[in-house]
């Protein structure tokens, strides 16, 4: 199985435990932030932790229209969380799952460093284009900024 990655790293001027919060809310402030993107992102089973499945109902703006997702793991001590697509029409027709490990680094100057790693697990040797990881690579930093600025304009939720 061949396979291609693509990192983000955004630093951010607050502290790792509030970026992973609001991060945490992922699923309710990513459709207000960026409808564009995203419609909609519900639970279809479980209650939220390890082992829940979800379901991305892509916006307008992007290609797809769904995908499944399940949460691999949750370390809320060194703000790491885990996902993994493994259903829908995001997967192109040429990969078996996609992969995606956040974690927030604290910084020295008590801000943080958002990085995500997504993995694009190949069925075969056909990868995605350059260009379809340069729109992701750019689609995942402007939503960590959305989602970051909600909660900047939100704190007193986080």
């Amino acid at each position: 199985m061949t396979s291609v990655s693509i990192d983000i790293e955004v630093p951010s001027s607050f502290s790792a435990e509030k970026v992973f919060k609001v991060f945490s809310d992922f699923d309710n402030i990513a459709p207000k932030v960026n409808p564009e993107l995203f419609k909609s992102i519900d639970i279809i089973e479980g209650n939220g932790g390890v082992g829940t499945i979800k379901i991305f109902t892509f916006g307008d703006a992007v290609p797809f229209t769904s995908g499944k997702y399940k949460v691999d793991a949750i370390d809320a001590s060194n703000f790491c969380y885990t996902y993994s697509f493994f259903e829908g029409d995001n997967l192109m027709g040429i990969l078996d799952s996609i992969t995606n490990h956040v974690k927030i680094i604290p910084s020295a100057d008590g801000g943080s460093i958002f990085k995500q790693t997504v993995i694009y697990n190949c069925k075969g040797a056909e990868k995605p284009s350059e260009e379809v990881l340069k729109i992701e690579k750019e689609t995942y930093e402007k939503t960590f900024k959305a989602i970051e600025a909600y909660g900047v304009a939100h704190s007193e939720n986080y």
